[in-house]
């Protein structure tokens, strides 16, 4: 930037410089006719006035900055370059999530005017948080559930992962029920799809055990089940729904480059906020919109008896994802004032 405004500074010098030396030039040559040399007040007040207006005229040209929109390749001309401010943006895109966690469509028309506002503030960020709110206002958003075993037709390359979301260890460290079951339909899944990868993905939450993680158990009980052991990637940190996208996106673009796909596989409704969270880290960390490098594809679920999340959960997973963890454990926790929220109109 300051090596921009120093090109500038010395262009609109020799911008000046130079019509002060035309201008004593034609005084010379006019200088036998007329009184140049000796000019009024006015004339000066004049001369130096046009210099300025012209010299302004220049740093506006100079200033202006053409920016190219990654996506439809339109090229814009803007007077001067504009900082987004981050705070904003950020109180954009909770109000945006909360609306909707809490009003559901009913929110419809102010949530469009605040990514109007959010796109104004900062034109990519409100593009991937419109393609994140399209999936997540989708009527079919959530509807697709294969129960027991992934669906024919997915790719049977290393192209694939399967991507096994964890549940709570008991005390001691073994698995619950649930959990195993999971691990069930992720097995007949890796038997479908026997160059898939698989992702067995949850941190340590057994409260007497701290040796123990969902992600280990679960890597140790399919290599029992006869699953090789190079085709199991453990992601052992994460704590959360959204910490298990932010985790295993890192992990397999990192270190699989091979993969393009993802599986989800958890409880029947656990499957929505899994495909919800996952697309959104996708969208959030593509380079532009548009060059997303991993995509949620297809599912398979445990047929659970009971359970269910709100999507009031699923807003305070997606802020943990924009990066305001104390905002999203308040709503986990329902610490949360909703009355934070402005009403509806």
């Amino acid at each position: 930037m300051k090596r921009h405004q120093d090109l500038r500074t010395t262009v609109i010098s020799f911008f000046l410089l130079s019509a002060l030396a035309l201008n004593l030039c034609g005084c010379k040559k006019e200088a036998a006719d007329t009184s140049c040399i000796e000019t009024s007040a006015d004339t000066e007040v004049t001369w130096v006035s046009e210099l300025q207006e012209s010299s302004e005229s220049l740093e506006t040209v100079l200033t202006s900055e053409s920016t190219e929109n990654p996506v439809t390749g339109e090229t814009t001309e803007t007077s001067e370059s504009y900082a987004a401010d981050p705070e904003a943006i950020q109180r954009l895109v909770e109000e945006i999530v909360m609306d909707y966690g809490y009003y559901g469509s009913e929110a419809d028309e102010r949530i469009d005017s605040l990514l109007t506002d959010l796109r104004a503030e900062d034109e990519i960020t409100g593009m991937r948080w419109s393609e994140i709110m399209d999936l997540w206002r989708s009527p079919d958003f959530g509807r697709t559930l294969n129960y027991d075993v992934l669906p024919d037709g997915l790719p049977d390359t290393d192209e694939l992962c399967i991507v096994v979301l964890g549940f709570q260890l008991n005390p001691d460290g073994t698995m619950r029920d649930e959990l195993i079951n999971r691990l069930n339909v992720a097995l007949r899944s890796a038997e479908k799809y026997p160059n898939a990868y698989i992702v067995c993905t949850g941190g340590g939450t057994a409260y007497d055990n701290d040796s123990a993680t969902e992600a280990g158990e679960m890597a140790r009980w399919l290599e029992e089940q006869g699953i090789a052991k190079e085709r199991i990637i453990v992601e052992d940190n994460s704590l959360t729904t959204a910490q298990n996208a932010i985790y295993t996106y890192n992990i397999l673009t990192s270190d699989y480059p091979s993969v393009r796909y993802i599986a989800i596989v958890s409880s029947d409704y656990h499957i929505a906020t899994g495909e919800l969270l996952f697309t959104a880290e996708v969208v959030l960390k593509a380079p532009v919109p548009g060059e997303e490098k991993l995509k949620v594809i297809s599912n398979a679920s445990w047929d659970a008896p009971s359970g269910s999340l709100s999507a009031m959960f699923q807003a305070g997973a997606l802020i943990e994802l924009s990066g305001d963890t104390a905002t999203a454990f308040d709503i986990y926790y329902d610490n949360y004032d909703i009355h934070e929220l402005p009403a509806l109109d």
